[in-house]
């Protein structure tokens, strides 16, 4: 008897843990080949708890590893932030990839053509991930992030493609504070030696091409399609950075306010690039990444305070900065 009950326990567990792993999130590794870029390029792919018993297509979510780094970013790092935030209820389901890229590429399509990561990433590597993988493959459903050199191509990726990604989160990007080539210092670049910058842009540096792909001047040159896309942009950084990365961050977000390109922006006090900030910091920027899949539900202390606040714009004859309010004010449609 005492035996039967053992083998019918051991059974019950076996199930239960059957059951368990069935709704545990997984880290599946992945390859792919392409002419495009030194192949195969290997990826990880984070499920989340419940993956397989999904129909409905989830988000995905292209996470971009820093200079130097691996899918490893994802695998072990970053891993615990993700799992425990679905255990926590606090991020919806959706499928996040790293994939292993050249360590220093800037996820830029280079000069010369040699390595076209650009063209990859927005191309067949996204193609996969959407043949692969039940993710959604509508502009709201597909988003972006980075950190450091990630957070640069996230940052060129979203601009350039606004109508591929619904939200960008950028963590700290490698960017520096300019608009062209010919005002880089030697302060914006100390790590970066001219052998890596001829590697990408052209030896010597080809200005025009640099200036092509700067996210900063791209937002400029680009602010009618970014504005009209919707798409959602966080940015941040901290103020300690070890290589004065804010510096970037801080001109990039003057630039898009300039150009009147919404976005939230974060410049955390006393977090440098690397360290103990960076588990919260990554919590934070895929919360916001989660809050652009839903529309806000309506707020009833919004709505009360409009209902006597906004009459008293009617008679104004010009709007705020972002035009939020636009339709208001007299010579928008408001008379």
């Amino acid at each position: 008897m005492d035996g039967t009950r053992s083998l019918v326990a051991t059974a019950a567990l076996s199930l239960l843990t059957a059951a368990a792993t069935a709704q545990s999130a997984r880290l599946v590794p992945g390859s792919l080949e392409s002419d495009l870029v030194p192949s195969p390029v290997e990826y990880y792919a984070l499920l989340p708890p419940g993956y397989d018993e999904t129909d409905e297509p989830l988000p995905l979510v292209l996470n971009l590893h820093g200079g130097g780094g691996s899918r490893d970013v994802l695998g072990v790092r970053q891993r615990p932030i993700f799992t425990g935030m679905w255990e926590a209820g606090t991020l919806p389901p959706m499928v996040i990839v790293t994939p292993s890229v050249t360590p220093r590429c800037f996820y830029m399509d280079f000069r010369d053509g040699s390595e076209r990561w650009e063209s990859f990433l927005i191309g067949p590597f996204l193609a996969h991930l959407r043949e692969t993988f039940n993710v959604r493959t509508d502009r709201r459903g597909t988003l972006v992030t980075g950190i450091s050199m990630g957070g640069m191509g996230s940052l060129r990726l979203a601009f350039k493609y606004p109508e591929t990604f619904g939200a960008v989160a950028s963590m700290e990007p490698g960017i520096s504070p300019i608009d062209d080539w010919a005002d880089m210092r030697p302060k914006h670049r100390f790590w970066r030696g001219d052998a890596l910058m001829e590697t990408i842009y052209g030896s010597p540096v080809d200005r025009e091409y640099w200036n092509a792909n700067n996210p900063a001047t791209i937002a400029r040159a680009r602010a009618n399609a970014i504005r009209e896309s919707g798409i959602r942009i966080f940015l941040e950084a901290g103020d300690e950075d070890v290589f004065w990365l804010y510096e970037g961050t801080e001109f990039m977000h003057q630039v898009l306010w300039d150009q009147k390109i919404r976005h939230e922006y974060r410049l955390y006090y006393g977090a440098d690039h690397v360290g103990r900030t960076l588990g919260p910091r990554t919590e934070e920027a895929y919360l916001f990444l989660a809050s652009s899949l839903t529309d806000p539900e309506p707020d009833p202390g919004v709505q009360a305070t409009r209902q006597r606040i906004d009459p008293m714009k009617r008679n104004l004859t010009e709007a705020d900065h972002y035009e939020v309010d636009k339709a208001l004010i007299k010579g928008g449609d408001g008379q």
